[in-house]
């Protein structure tokens, strides 16, 4: 194929942004390294799980999805994916499932950073209470203070 008639045919074929286009009578293997879920966005597409197999016992890992319909994935799990429908792609996408792990903290750091806090919050409340105290002193001195009488001279002329 030439690359221009390469270039008509794939302008006259619609794409979908963020999917991958599976031709009809193609197959993909995945086998992903992180936990992912495998959304349908066009056509419909079957899916081959590799075993073991958690169903029931006429479970051969088989599946077939359909436009809008989704599936997990584990890692390490091998799973064959080919469009169903004869002579129309499936598009697809792929995204990573994020794995938030909790991180444990050790009763006595909890403890001992609590602590730290509390100095903390104690030390400035403390500073507060003394520049507010400060400030009101300055405050009061100034009223009892005598003020120096306005002078209102005239200049002559």
């Amino acid at each position: 194929m030439n690359p221009l008639a390469l270039t008509q045919s794939q302008q006259s074929t619609p794409s979908l942004p963020g999917t991958w286009r599976l031709e009809a009578k193609r197959a993909v293997t995945l086998r992903p390294r992180e936990d992912g879920v495998l959304r349908i966005a066009h056509g419909r597409v079957w899916l081959t799980f590799d075993g073991p197999h958690a169903g029931p016992a006429n479970d051969s890992g088989d599946r077939v999805l359909g436009a809008g319909e989704q599936v997990t994935v584990r890692a390490g799990r091998r799973v064959v994916l080919e469009s169903s429908e004869k002579g129309v792609p499936a598009y697809i996408s792929w995204d990573f499932v994020s794995q938030l792990r909790p991180v444990r903290t050790p009763r006595l750091q909890a403890v001992a950073q609590s602590w730290l806090d509390l100095q903390l919050a104690t030390g400035l409340g403390l500073r507060a209470a003394w520049r507010l105290g400060a400030a009101l002193a300055a405050l009061a001195l100034g009223s009892l203070m005598p003020r120096p009488a306005a002078r209102n001279e005239c200049a002559a002329t």
